[in-house]
C-alpha cells in the first residue's frame, strides 16, 4: 500500500492555496492549507508531520520568516524542508532556513519536480 505524503501550504491568497491544493492532490499528495504561519505552527504541533511546508514570506499574523524562525526553535519540526513562494525579488528576504525558494508565479514543473525530490514520492 502506497503511504500518503502530507504537504503543507501557508499562504494568505486563498486562490493560491486552493490552486496549490488541487493541483498537488492531483499528483497524489494530501494537502493542508493554512491562511498564516501561526496557523501553520498551530497545525504542526497537533497535527501529523508535513513532509515539506509550502511557505509564502507575506502573510498577516505571522509572516514567513517569523514561521521560520519559529520552526527552527523546535527540533522537532526543524527538520521538515520549507519551500518559499514569493512574488518578492529579492533572495535576501528569504530565511536563510528555506531549502528552495520559487518565485510567483510559481513554475509549477519545478514545484512539483522539488516535492518530488523532497519526497522521493513516486507520484503522477
Amino acid at each position: 500500500m502506497e503511504s500518503i505524503i502530507e504537504i503543507l501550504v501557508a499562504d494568505d491568497d486563498e486562490e493560491i492555496r486552493s490552486a496549490l491544493s488541487e493541483v498537488l492532490t492531483e499528483e497524489g499528495y494530501h494537502v493542508v492549507s493554512v491562511a498564516n504561519g501561526s496557523e501553520a505552527l498551530d497545525y504542526l504541533r497537533t497535527g501529523p508531520r508535513p513532509a515539506v511546508i509550502l511557505l509564502d514570506l507575506w502573510m498577516p499574523v505571522m509572516d514567513g520568516p517569523t514561521f521560520c524562525q519559529e520552526l527552527i526553535r523546535d527540533p522537532a519540526l526543524a527538520r521538515i524542508p520549507v519551500i518559499v513562494l514569493t512574488a518578492a525579488q529579492d533572495p535576501r528576504l528569504v530565511p536563510s532556513h528555506a531549502t528552495d525558494i520559487l518565485f510567483k508565479p510559481v513554475p509549477l514543473e519545478r514545484l512539483l519536480s522539488r516535492l518530488q525530490t523532497l519526497t522521493c514520492a513516486k507520484t503522477g
